[in-house]
């Protein structure tokens, strides 16, 4: 028994062929999560290639492509999710916890700095003499 391996076969349109190979890259290979399909070996991640093959060869647009896929996976499926309430935390969590964790780095070093020396004022001439008065009482 001979196991063939999934070998994907390019449009014959060159245009659409690009289209395609560009699709390929916003969408996300559910097996592999950190590559496109376009970048995956997974057999999923070829299934899914030849549908973005036959959706364009059907006439679909790339944003018709990308919207079916989305309807079908949900924004797991795009490599870069829609700003939406359902991915603020996606969005803008890591900015807001470097805000964050700078904001409290600066008041951590803020409350335990140490204030400068302060430099005492001169003595006034009575303040002279009544140094020189004790310190000599504590002469022998």
């Amino acid at each position: 028994m001979a196991v063939e391996a999934a070998v994907d076969r390019p449009l014959e349109d060159a245009a659409l062929e690009t289209r395609a190979l560009r699709l390929h890259q916003e969408i996300r290979c559910l097996v592999c999560q950190g590559q496109s399909i376009g970048d995956s070996n997974a057999e999923l991640a070829y299934d899914l290639r030849q549908l973005v093959r036959e959706r364009l060869s059907a006439g679909d647009s790339d944003d018709a492509v990308l919207d079916y896929l989305h309807q079908r996976y949900g924004d797991f499926v795009l490599l870069e999710p829609p700003v939406n309430p359902g991915t603020y935390v996606l969005w803008f969590g890591p900015p807001l916890l470097l805000v964050i964790g700078g904001l409290m780095v600066f008041l951590y070093h803020r409350r335990n700095r140490r204030p400068a020396a302060a430099v005492p004022a001169p003595l006034s001439e009575a303040e002279r003499r009544a140094l020189d008065a004790l310190v000599g009482e504590d002469k022998p």
